[in-house]
């Protein structure tokens, strides 16, 4: 686990570092992969200010509370994060996959452009190969089980059949932290 503290306009005692590491050590029980924290504490007239960014398992949580106490700041924080936290878990935990329903399969291939003269040396064509094929069970979800799934893994986009709508559908995260959805049109 990595912590990283800020100071702004404050400075950072040795006994409130080791009270906010203690705390955060609670959290670390529910991930199994090392997590980062980046914790900035910072003064604004009477107002103490901690804000907390947990990254963890491909998700992000973030926590920002503020009152007349730093240490009481730091624990209505905490006590913030770690409800997002038991949430998190919680909808993974009621995670239950369809049953009963076909999982189709679907191929995955990779093409390969490449140009080829023509006899002449005039003509130019396009030959299309194909280098990789996959085949992937495809299991039936709903948009809300796919953005979940696609949270836990680590890639660009999930293809999925939509158990809705029972047709093929692309999720893909963006830049911006949400999510978009292509769905095909007839």
């Amino acid at each position: 686990m990595r912590v990283t503290m800020t100071g702004r306009h404050m400075e950072m005692t040795d006994a409130l570092k080791a009270y906010v590491e203690n705390r955060i050590k609670k959290i670390r029980e529910h991930f199994e992969d090392v997590i980062d924290v980046d914790v900035v504490l910072s003064v604004e007239k009477h107002r103490h200010i901690a804000e907390i960014n947990l990254h963890a398992n491909g998700i992000r949580i973030h926590g920002k509370e503020s009152s007349a106490d730093m240490y009481a700041s730091v624990d209505a924080v905490l006590e913030k994060l770690e409800r997002q936290v038991r949430k998190y878990r919680d909808r993974i935990n009621r995670y239950q996959p369809r049953k009963g329903l076909e999982m189709p399969d679907y191929h995955h291939n990779i093409i390969e452009y490449a140009d080829e003269e023509a006899g002449n040396g005039k003509n130019t064509a396009v030959k299309h190969r194909v280098i990789l094929r996959e085949k992937l069970p495809m299991k039936p979800m709903n948009v809300e089980e796919a953005t979940m799934q696609l949270e836990l893994v680590n890639d660009d986009f999930l293809v999925f059949s939509n158990a809705d709508t029972q047709q093929i559908n692309v999720i893909y995260a963006r830049e911006d932290g949400t999510y978009g959805l292509i769905e095909p049109q007839f």
